[in-house]
């Protein structure tokens, strides 16, 4: 079954909007990255309560309300700092659980607050520690399973947390492995060591914690990245894995614990197998998902099959099921119209009767949103590349590709790089596509999800074909009058920013600025600096740089490094950084900043004092945007909404550079 159209009627074409893109009414900064209404809504286990995430203090917290009464609401979290972004319900349906950490630091604790009486508990209070939440069963409502870094940071022992009283109890000492599955009853079944090579080997663990010598399973380094358990059927006897060995896409296959023997389900010839939607009880797969250019689900339990084709025809856009009962009675549904926000539905299998509960952002409700455009785009050495396309509305006079005269664009790039971009709403596309700039993000060699052999294309290219591939866009853009070749800019955030870096130095005629967040400047310092809970993916990550720990390696770091070519920049620069980010510290926007300013060359450098890997408050998120797209204006030709207060309620800084933006002095003056 095919549960996702490409030509549905979340695509409507542009050319329907106004006649032109200066008659499209701006949309306000605030409307398209304040905080949303509601988000993540979902159900208690038992069915009794609704929950979502929705803003108090104007911080996002955690709320609830009888699922009978979903208009009866109570916030339950009284933060006024650090938003909350994800959480769970215990599966007693007496607790919701969430993960927060102080300033962008990435130290998660894990958090409780009881829905009845509000009351909140810190449950992992360490300072400097993080913890990763290994098991939660509905067959198991006393306690989950954690992990935390406190003994050794670079690994995680094992614990059981008791929910009511918040007790911790170690069941396992972590000696270097990277992670531990577990059961449907919460029990350590597998446990996955990394090898020098980049592989990783998974050994059977044994009542007691005893780990096997010999491995249950081994991961090659090329399949590492698309290869994985997924988890294990109510009793126990059944592995799901994800999984590309002896293939090029990642399969879903079983593999019996008892005899070893492994049996496939589904496979996708052109993407990797990445979502499944699992029976509550039994845990058996019931639908699997593959993402080319866009998702579609293939039912397997034919249970279910008439609810997806339900859904499917009720709601325009992609659809996905986000919560089930323990009964599975009901659903929360998640729609994505794109050209509309998104919607939560409450669906009733027994009924069949689909109600909606809320939009996430009411405000863009008759917005004027673009369309979004899957695309394949050939490399230079014939490697087929998926990317997504966005143009502004009153631009296009052929469909959704070529507008009535080349546009300024934005080359997006997404982060990772071990990551992809996909297709559905994405603020970034209307807000830039809303100012008059065609966007385009693309899935360039080593993203993830199109099979072992596309990510093991990268290995080794950051700053090479990695680079390539988005110039390759760039001029496939330009040659079907997509874009303006004097005014492409490119922006993008970690690998994105890394990427932004090497477009304005290793390719510095090409465009017209560059938008750099959070990326690195100089990968010997960057892959010298990762935490310490990223041991066991260092010898992958070396593996597809670098190794720093030889000659060539050190040289090759060097030699993909922006920094090493900062003398190269003559297109203007806008760099934004998180003082506590622990991936990309903040030593790597410095030292590319000093570089640049000792040259003379413009460089405009903001950083926000309480943020890490990216920028978690609305307010600072605001004032970045506000801050970009005032330098696009000025650089690319297109629209930008005045600064207004923008910065006012953020902790933006600007270490350098103000004069070079436009408006910018100003703005931070009326801050104060």
């Amino acid at each position: 079954m095919r549960w996702n159209h490409p030509t549905d009627e979340g695509t409507a074409p542009a050319s329907a909007g106004p006649a032109g893109i200066a008659d499209v009414p701006l949309i306000e900064r605030e409307r398209l990255f304040g905080n949303p209404s509601r988000i993540q809504g979902r159900l208690s286990p038992d069915g009794r309560w609704l929950s979502w995430i929705a803003p108090a203090n104007d911080v996002l917290n955690l709320w609830v309300a009888p699922a009978d009464r979903p208009h009866d609401t109570r916030v339950l979290t009284d933060g006024c700092g650090r938003p909350i972004r994800s959480y769970f319900w215990s599966p007693d349906s007496r607790q919701l659980l969430f993960v927060n950490d102080q300033d962008g630091d990435e130290n998660f604790r894990l958090f409780s607050v009881d829905v009845e009486t509000a009351t909140q508990r810190t449950l992992t209070p360490q300072d400097g520690v993080r913890v990763q939440v290994l098991g939660v069963s509905r067959h198991v409502p006393d306690y989950i399973v954690i992990g935390i870094n406190d003994r050794d940071p670079r690994w995680h022992d094992v614990y059981r947390l008791d929910l009511a009283t918040g007790a911790l109890t170690r069941v396992m000492y972590n000696e270097g492995y990277g992670g531990f599955l577990v059961d449907r009853d919460l029990k350590i079944r597998l446990a996955q060591c990394p090898r020098e090579d980049g592989g990783q080997d998974f050994f059977i663990v044994q009542d007691g914690g005893t780990i096997s010598d010999e491995p249950f399973a081994r991961i090659s380094f090329e399949d590492s990245a698309n290869t994985g358990p997924v988890g294990f059927t109510r009793d126990g006897k059944t592995l799901y894995w994800i999984d590309s060995r002896d293939r090029d896409t990642a399969a879903l296959v079983s593999q019996s614990l008892d005899t070893g023997e492994i049996q496939s389900i589904a496979a996708s010839p052109k993407a990797d197998i990445t979502g499944v939607m699992a029976d509550p009880d039994t845990h058996a797969i019931q639908a699997w998902a593959a993402d080319y250019l866009r998702t579609e689900w293939h039912v397997i339990d034919a249970a279910i099959g008439d609810d997806l084709t339900f859904l499917e025809i009720q709601l325009a856009g992609d659809v996905h099921v986000t919560s089930r009962t323990d009964d599975d009675r009901r659903w929360v549904v998640v729609n994505d119209p794109v050209t509309a926000p998104v919607q939560t539905h409450l669906y009733d299998r027994d009924a069949r009767t689909l109600t909606p509960l809320f939009v996430s952002r009411p405000e863009l409700v008759g917005a004027p949103l673009a369309g979004m455009t899957p695309l394949e785009i050939k490399a230079r050495d014939g490697l087929t590349l998926t990317a997504y396309l966005t143009l502004p509305r009153g631009s296009d006079a052929d469909g959704f590709v070529t507008p009535n005269t080349p546009l300024p664009m934005v080359l997006l790039v997404h982060g990772g790089p071990w990551v992809r971009d996909g297709y559905g709403s994405n603020g970034y596309h209307h807000w830039l596509a809303n100012r008059g700039y065609a966007v385009l993000s693309v899935n360039y060699r080593g993203s993830t999800g199109f099979g072992k052999s596309f990510v093991a294309a990268g290995n080794g290219e950051w700053g090479a074909a990695m680079h390539d591939d988005l110039i390759d866009a760039v001029n496939w853009a330009v040659a079907e009058g997509v874009a303006d070749d004097g005014r492409v800019a490119i922006m993008g955030a970690s690998y994105g920013g890394y990427a932004s870096l090497a477009g304005l130095t290793l390719t510095p005629e090409t465009f017209a600025c560059g938008v750099d967040i959070v990326g690195p400047s100089n990968l010997a310092t960057l892959l010298d600096s990762i935490p310490p809970y990223w041991e066991a993916a260092r010898r992958q990550m070396y593996r597809r740089m670098a190794d720093p720990d030889t000659e060539s390696g050190r040289a090759w770091l060097a030699e993909r490094s922006p920094l090493s070519y900062a003398d190269r920049i003559v297109r203007p620069l806008l760099i934004g950084q998180g003082a506590n980010d622990p991936r990309v510290k903040q030593a790597e926007s410095d030292q590319i900043v000093t570089a640049i300013a000792e040259k003379s060359i413009p460089v405009t450098y903001v950083l926000f004092p309480d943020e890490g890997h990216g920028f978690a408050r609305p307010a600072n998120n605001i004032a970045f945007n506000a801050i970009t797209e005032t330098f696009l204006a000025a650089h690319l030709g297109g629209r930008a909404e005045p600064f207004g207060g923008a910065l006012t309620p953020s902790t933006v800084t600007v270490p350098h550079g103000a004069k070079f933006a436009p408006g910018l002095q100003d703005a931070l003056l009326a801050k104060g």
